[in-house]
């Protein structure tokens, strides 16, 4: 079951934020009409913006959606307003586990994936406090505050499994992909959660995933066997599902912890990612202590690994499968 269509949006506009609209609609070509009790009104492919004298904002008709995420939000509000979610969209106050990870990206430092448990009073909560998918915060210290919100909610539920260089390289040699890595974490945390279903209340009718496989069947087939009881619900952009989003918190919290013991370990400050720094540390690191010294702290199926050692790279064959 995808998103419910919303087609209807109202809010309060100060009177600076309706100038900065009506300046938004005339220079994005929409066609102003004439409405009653309005101060301005556009319109623009079956969408329709009417600001009204009593400062009451309507938007209405197919894109509204889009409309709230991509222009009001950003632009005119610059804040993410969530509340409408819970009378247009129900599965925003369900019952449900949440899943993301951290860290598929980097060649330096773990895998973590997380998963929460959130219902009504939990998602609410987070909305108040500003919890949003770790993508859209910048900072490690906003991260490590985010995290410290998530993991004091009271009945809210979570399980972090970091997968440490070594294993993971053990778990890539053995299964081949990264995906059947990421779809045994995503297994094991629903799993862990499960194990303490009796302080979910109420329980949890499914567990939200990104969809990082290009058949879905990937994930359902790692599941064990309380998690194979559960509706598994793949999505592309399924962060934007607030307890996704507080999962992907909880992942980015511990790969950050990771990578400063990592760091302090090494003697060197690890870079995330995957880039021309990367491959400058990393080859500084081959010449003290060699593939042995690399196998702790990076993904050795990276190109990073072998442009360090020397080595001709491999293909991207093994490539996380991306949305287009």
């Amino acid at each position: 079951m995808g998103e419910a269509a919303l087609t209807s949006y109202t809010c309060k506009l100060t009177d600076e934020q309706a100038v900065q609209l009506e300046a938004y609609l005339l220079a994005h070509d929409y066609e102003m009409r004439e409405v009653p009790h309005t101060r301005f009104a556009g319109h623009c492919d079956k969408l329709n913006v009417n600001y009204y004298t009593s400062g009451k904002l309507l938007v209405q008709g197919k894109g509204t959606r889009e409309f709230i995420e991509f222009v009001l939000e950003p632009e005119i509000l610059k804040e993410a307003r969530l509340g409408y979610e819970a009378e247009i969209n129900p599965d925003f106050i369900r019952p449900r586990l949440g899943v993301d990870e951290s860290g598929k990206g980097d060649f330096f430092g773990p895998l973590v994936v997380a998963a929460v448990y959130v219902n009504e009073p939990v998602v609410r909560h987070w909305q108040e406090q500003g919890i949003r998918d770790s993508k859209r915060v910048t900072s490690d210290k906003r991260i490590a505050e985010l995290a410290k919100i998530i993991r004091s909610t009271p009945g809210c539920i979570w399980s972090v499994v970091p997968i440490g260089p070594e294993s993971y390289n053990r778990m890539h040699a053995k299964m081949r992909t990264v995906n059947k890595i990421l779809a045994w974490g995503h297994a094991r945390v629903i799993e862990n959660l499960l194990e303490r279903r009796s302080e979910m209340n109420p329980a949890p009718e499914r567990a939200i995933s990104d969809q990082f496989a290009r058949s879905k069947s990937t994930v359902a087939d790692a599941l064990m066997e309380l998690g194979r009881g559960l509706d598994l619900i793949q999505r592309h952009r399924a962060e934007e599902d607030l307890a996704v989003a507080g999962a992907s918190i909880l992942a980015r919290d511990v790969f950050v912890q990771k990578m400063a013991e990592l760091s302090e370990k090494s003697g060197v400050l690890l870079p995330k990612g995957g880039g021309k720094q990367v491959d400058e540390v990393a080859k500084e690191l081959v010449k003290t202590g060699g593939e042995k010294e690399l196998n702790l702290i990076a993904k050795m199926h990276f190109r990073n690994a072998a442009r360090a050692l020397g080595l001709p790279e491999s293909p991207r064959s093994d490539q996380i499968w991306r949305k287009k």
